[in-house]
């Protein structure tokens, strides 16, 4: 059961309609489990690919000439020491160096970059980034994504299969593929796979291909 207040996922329908079990995390209510149980899911996921909805965090565009400068006051990086299309794990950090938030940092041109915070601070992310953001000629966008990530062995083959290819993405690295898209290669399961921020009416579209696919599972 969730409260008034629970965020929901874009996608919840598809998530109910494939029977997933719900419960609470960090403020959303989020799939926990399908049918085929959380064994199975992690072995298929080991061996094949595992698809999951990872749209309860945030992404936040940073652009503008002093945007490096900016990432630069907020985190332990060389923002503008990134080749453009690298990714690096990184932190927001207070005044006296303690740990915000970990996230991960994408240059995407000389003066843009993706930023993926967590979802439970993102409204605090949010904030601290732009507290900081008052002395840099830089802007902050949240952007209104759904967020998925296809991890295991075939995931590069399936996308591959929807129409996306990412032969030549390296891992820790992300690109725009398509208008209003980001794709990185990166995830947390410790397979190969991939993450992709995509207006909703495409994530439905690709998220039908994927599930077509046998090699796919929730």
């Amino acid at each position: 059961m969730t409260g008034d207040d629970t965020k929901h996922l874009p996608l919840e329908d598809i998530h109910m309609a494939a029977g997933a079990r719900f419960g609470a995390f960090a403020g959303w209510s989020m799939p926990l489990t399908y049918p085929a149980g959380v064994m199975k899911e992690h072995l298929h996921t080991r061996e094949q690919a595992g698809l999951f909805d990872i749209s309860h965090m945030k992404l936040f565009e940073v652009s503008g000439p002093e945007a490096a400068a900016l990432l630069n006051r907020a985190c332990p990086l060389d923002a503008g020491a990134l080749e453009i299309s690298q990714s690096k794990l990184s932190f927001f950090l207070n005044e006296a160096g303690g740990i915000l938030d970990d996230l991960i940092v994408t240059r995407l041109s000389d003066a843009r970059f993706m930023v993926v915070a967590n979802a439970g601070n993102a409204v605090a992310d949010e904030k601290h980034l732009r507290a900081l953001a008052a002395d840099f000629d830089a802007r902050i966008e949240p952007l209104d994504r759904v967020f998925l990530a296809i991890q295991g062995p075939e995931a590069w083959a399936a996308l591959s299969r929807a129409g996306i290819e990412t032969g030549s993405l390296l891992f820790m690295h992300g690109v725009e593929p398509r208008k209003n898209w980001f794709m990185s290669r990166s995830g947390y399961t410790g397979e190969d796979g991939f993450e992709i921020g995509l207006p909703e009416a495409d994530a439905r579209d690709l998220v039908a291909k994927l599930l077509g696919d046998e090699r796919v599972l929730w």
